[in-house]
């Protein structure tokens, strides 16, 4: 993904406690702080999609001044996972939601 899509700087794929699994970075992302941070922003999305009755979450979309992450989960049989990929603001936002929703499936199924 961050070969095929411009924009994007890290694709790191992290446990739900926020281990790093595998990740492509360009430029000076630590994979290991990105993992950390997923696991905070899933752990706020899981609540608030809990209290509002709205069903398991799927994504989180953080958009900054100069780019955004999204953070996808993947509900594994033997461990849940999390997507998080970081861009820039020359990245196309829907374009990486959705390769990150497939990657999603992918692990999911895999």
């Amino acid at each position: 993904m961050v070969e095929e899509l411009d924009g994007v700087t890290a694709v790191v794929v992290a446990t739900i406690d926020g281990f790093n699994v595998a990740s492509a970075v360009i430029g000076n992302a630590d994979p290991v702080r990105v993992a950390a941070m997923a696991s905070s922003i899933v752990a706020i999305a899981s609540v608030v999609s809990e209290e509002a009755r709205l069903g398991r979450h799927k994504s989180v979309i953080v958009q900054t001044e100069s780019g955004f992450a999204v953070f996808c989960s993947v509900p594994r049989r033997d461990v849940e996972l999390v997507i998080n990929v970081l861009a820039h603001d020359a990245a196309v936002l829907a374009l990486v939601a959705y390769r990150a929703a497939q990657l999603a499936r992918t692990l999911t199924d895999a």
